[in-house]
């Protein structure tokens, strides 16, 4: 959640930190701050709100170190006296923290009885530890001594104003990475960050403790001793992080979809057949069940995924959501192979049951956008999605290419052999159709802004994509939406159409084309506004979205496209902030 941004070295360090915390904007965040060295002192400044309400009170600052931060309320309210950085008691140590301190109130009745405290956060307990253990250690055994009390998670930058030619870091489960330019080193919770002033860059390990000035890296484990140091080359470029020429990033990635779908099947093919590890094949083939772990969309890519898995392998699945699972373990067949999806690789809730399952020894694959991540560091095997940066916090292009990779792993593991690679360039093209007609969406996402309650149905494999439609229309549009499967409507939630209720059905499936039809039929009979995404083949000349004819069992990658504009132009309509909705983050450290 949280951003970490850091810098030491030759350029303007608080130019290039607030630069690194406007590009993990994306993330989501309420408040903003840094701390930056003048002459032999550090001084803070931070705010509620954006990053461009931090720049406006540290304006033609030059400084040679600086630490920032974009924070996610967890303990205490969302305002400047929550926001970091955060000093000790004293103000000699100063903090910038991206995690939560689980046993926080503990360590505060333990060692800092005497201390007083001006936030409500777990952050300014980090601070106070390390100087607290000062006035008998080092400062290097003061801050390995605070990570080795710390139960949580945690990535820190830390200043000591008694000697500000250095940056400390430590890092134990929240991501943070080191660059290296050959004219200063800088931090970064995300590679984004490190763009303009590294050349090449390091992911932390767990527990691991640096000392940074502005020619090179110091890593130690959590006694003393020495890390050697792994750069590798930046895997990112600044045009990915660039809107061009589209309002939001959330409309151009959309607008990505049909070429990341090219740039899947040249990855993964090599002309009809698919190139993934044999290993990983033979590992999921004698597997007896596969089991799914996710969140959010990433959750509903993995009901296609058990459909195509179960379809095309003869494989049972089950999808479990990880915030339940974490706590509240299923039973496991003799033989599992568990598949976890995530955009980030670092979502808290995935990274916890992960380490259940590995200490289970079970086989674990990781699909993802970001292959430096802590999950992939964590998993026997990995696959790359290839959906590029995904910047806007509501997820379309990754949750899309989810769906796509498992549909090229299930064939790959499948023994039966079907067109996929063809079928998948008709959905590219199909694609580019829904988006040279955008504007029926966008007449429909006018037609409800002003709506309090809206509900997504459908059957079968639209029913999850009903799921994602109203998860996107939630999350930027903000108005209260609901997915059913359409045979359940009459089992309670048809109690709740009142008149001019949006309902919009979802139908690509020729087996439940006309039961979903009947359904919609008593929606509208009870007052609903009714509205219609079909495929061609199955269409009427009423309803309102038509899309092109694909495979059957791909239709969800062409029909979400629908839902995605809707969803868009409404938040648009709206006046709403498209890609950093209020409350939300991309990438979700915290359980």
């Amino acid at each position: 959640m949280c951003g970490i941004v850091g810098y030491i070295g030759k350029f303007n360090a608080l130019e290039a930190v607030i630069e690194g915390l406007k590009k993990l904007e994306y993330r989501g965040y309420d408040s903003a701050g840094v701390a930056y060295k003048k002459e032999n002192d550090i001084k803070i400044c931070k705010e509620k709100g954006r990053v461009i309400d931090l720049e406006k009170c540290i304006m033609d600052i030059d400084s040679s170190l600086a630490i920032g931060h974009t924070r996610w309320a967890t303990h205490g309210e969302p305002n400047q006296r929550n926001a970091h950085p955060h000093s000790s008691m004293t103000g000699r140590f100063v903090i910038v923290h991206n995690g939560i301190v689980e046993n926080y109130q503990k360590l505060k009745f333990e060692y800092l009885n005497d201390y007083s405290f001006s936030s409500e956060t777990d952050t300014e307990i980090i601070a106070d530890l390390i100087e607290y253990f000062s006035n008998t250690l080092s400062v290097e055994e003061s801050i390995r001594k605070t990570m080795s009390l710390i139960e949580g998670s945690y990535a820190c930058l830390i200043i000591d104003k008694k000697h500000p030619n250095h940056i400390y870091c430590m890092k134990d489960k929240s991501p943070l990475l080191v660059g290296k330019g050959k004219d200063g080193i800088s931090f970064s919770s995300d590679i984004t960050g490190l763009i303009d002033y590294a050349e090449e860059y390091m992911p932390l390990e767990d527990k691991t403790f640096g000392i940074i000035d502005a020619e090179d890296v110091y890593l130690q484990d959590m006694i003393g001793l020495p890390i050697e140091n792994r750069f590798q080359k930046m895997a990112i470029q600044k045009e990915e992080i660039d809107k061009q020429t589209f309002d939001h990033f959330m409309l151009k990635e959309i607008y990505e979809q049909p070429m990341m779908i090219r740039n899947l099947i040249h990855h993964y093919f090599s002309g009809e057949e698919v190139r993934i590890s044999p290993k990983l094949i033979h590992h999921i083939r004698q597997s007896d069940k596969i089991n799914f772990v996710a969140c959010g969309s990433s959750m509903y890519a993995s009901y296609f995924a058990k459909y195509y898995f179960e379809k095309l392998c003869g494989i049972p699945c089950e999808v479990f959501c990880a915030s339940e699972l974490v706590y509240s373990t299923p039973l496991i067949s003799k033989r599992p192979f568990f598949i976890f999806f995530s955009q980030s690789g670092e979502t808290a809730d995935l990274l916890a049951v992960m380490k259940k399952v590995k200490k289970q020894k079970h086989p674990i694959l990781t699909i993802t956008n970001t292959i430096e991540s802590s999950m992939v560091r964590l998993s026997d095997y990995h696959l790359n999605i290839y959906a590029g940066k995904e910047i806007a916090v509501a997820s379309t292009k990754a949750y899309t290419a989810m769906l796509v990779t498992s549909t090229i792993l299930a064939r790959a593991v499948s023994k039966t052999k079907t067109n996929l690679k063809n079928n998948l360039k008709a959905v590219s093209l199909a694609m580019e159709k829904v988006l040279e007609n955008k504007e029926v969406c966008r007449g429909i996402a006018q037609s409800i802004i002003n709506q309090e309650d809206l509900f997504y149905i459908g059957r079968g494999i639209d029913y999850w994509t009903a799921l994602e439609a109203s998860l996107k229309l939630k999350e930027i549009a903000y108005i209260h939406t609901e997915a059913f499967s359409s045979g359940e409507l009459k089992h309670g939630p048809i109690a709740l159409i009142t008149k001019n209720t949006p309902v919009i059905a979802i139908i690509t499936q020729e087996g439940t084309n006309r039961i979903t039809r009947s359904n919609l039929a008593e929606t509208e009979s009870r007052g609903a506004k009714t509205y219609v995404i079909a495929s061609k083949s199955l269409s009427t000349p009423s309803d309102d979205v038509i899309i092109p004819n694909v495979a059957h069992y791909l239709s969800p990658l062409v029909s979400v496209l629908v839902v995605q504009l809707i969803a868009y132009y409404a938040a648009v309509f709206k006046q709403n902030d498209v890609d950093k909705p209020k409350n939300l983050a991309k990438s979700v450290t915290v359980e």
